[in-house]
């Protein structure tokens, strides 16, 4: 199971991480230099009982949205974080029309920073978002108040936790493999390594791999779950595949590994259904050129409505893409303007 964050930047979705799972976030000297998260960030969450779920912090600023998007694709259960001390804010809003988007069903709300506000604040802003969500078709339960620094409200969230995966279903094994890479880097004695959460399917030590849209293939020479050397893995879990025959330099976030003898293939035009957001300040016409978001990957491309989608309403259309993409049907994605 995956567990992302979602939120407005410095609302303390990093800090939350690190309270649940004891592991530092922000990797990169740039974000521990700035104070704040540019790129994905990953650790594991015990579970108890021996199961562990993956989580994935993604940044909150506006300028890395489109990290946001990579880290949110695969999510099974999204915690939406509100600072107490600043309430909903722009990124709140565009982060929770994302992960909609993207079909995840179920969330946490945690309002963050209770240490810094008065009970009854708290208390206020937590019912301001409750109501806030209750359009939302994602099913989220009643927020919880959390502080990081003290400790307050983690062990009840990781019990909230526990009891909201118990009702997400496993995605099914057999099914085509499909990885979207969100990292890729080299180990000496393993050579290139891609991470990433497996979309569908499994992938086991020697089996034959290709990487979508180059199309160079390799063969898979080791796999990791959360640390531990594995035989297999499947959907749903974040893993780590170290792969012979394919250079650091020849696979990027973006790619897709995919299992060479399955029947993939990738075009340059999808057929789309597609639903404008209320808040869009313009139709959606003939030509417009958008940012299409699939997996960890982002391609432009031009949009053919049947007829012009206005904001909050939903049509048909044909995306001409302007570099090949692999997808299939029922792939969730989302669309931002070029601009």
């Amino acid at each position: 199971m995956i567990i992302g964050t979602a939120g407005h930047i410095d609302h303390g979705k990093s800090a939350l991480i690190q309270a649940l799972t004891g592991r530092a976030m922000d990797r990169l000297a740039e974000e521990r230099r700035r104070g704040i998260t540019i790129d994905l960030n990953f650790a594991p969450l015990d579970l108890g009982d021996g199961q562990i779920a993956g989580i994935v912090d993604v940044p909150g600023h506006e300028d890395f949205v489109r990290n946001m998007v990579a880290g949110a694709s695969g999510v099974d259960l999204v915690l939406l974080v509100v600072a107490a001390d600043e309430g909903i804010m722009p990124q709140t809003r565009e982060h929770l029309a994302i992960v909609e988007q993207l079909g995840v069903t179920r969330g946490i709300p945690v309002i963050t920073k209770r240490d810094l506000v008065e009970e009854d604040w708290a208390e206020m802003v937590g019912l301001e978002v409750a109501e806030w969500l209750q359009r939302s078709p994602i099913q989220f339960g009643d927020p919880i108040a959390v502080s990081a620094v003290q400790g307050l409200g983690i062990a009840e969230l990781r019990t909230r936790i526990i009891a909201e995966l118990t009702n997400i279903g496993a995605r099914p094994a057999a099914d085509l493999f499909r990885l979207p890479a969100d990292r890729v880097f080299s180990v000496a004695g393993v050579g290139t390594v891609v991470t990433g959460t497996i979309a569908s399917g499994t992938v086991a030590i020697g089996d034959a791999i290709r990487i979508m849209p180059a199309g160079r293939e390799g063969r898979v020479r080791s796999i990791e779950v959360h640390g531990v050397k594995v035989e297999r893995s499947q959907a749903g879990t974040r893993t780590a595949v170290g792969l012979a025959g394919v250079e650091r330099g020849e696979v990027e976030r973006g790619d897709v590994l995919v299992n060479a003898s399955e029947a993939w293939s990738q075009g340059t035009a999808l057929d789309v259904e597609l639903r404008l957001l209320p808040g869009a300040t313009r139709a959606l016409s003939a030509r417009s050129r958008v940012r299409i978001h699939l997996g960890t990957t982002e391609v432009l491309a031009r949009v053919h409505p049947r007829s012009p989608i206005a904001p909050g309403e939903s049509g048909l259309a044909r995306l001409a893409l302007e570099s090949p993409l692999a997808a299939r049907g029922g792939d969730r994605f989302v669309l931002r303007s070029y601009s």
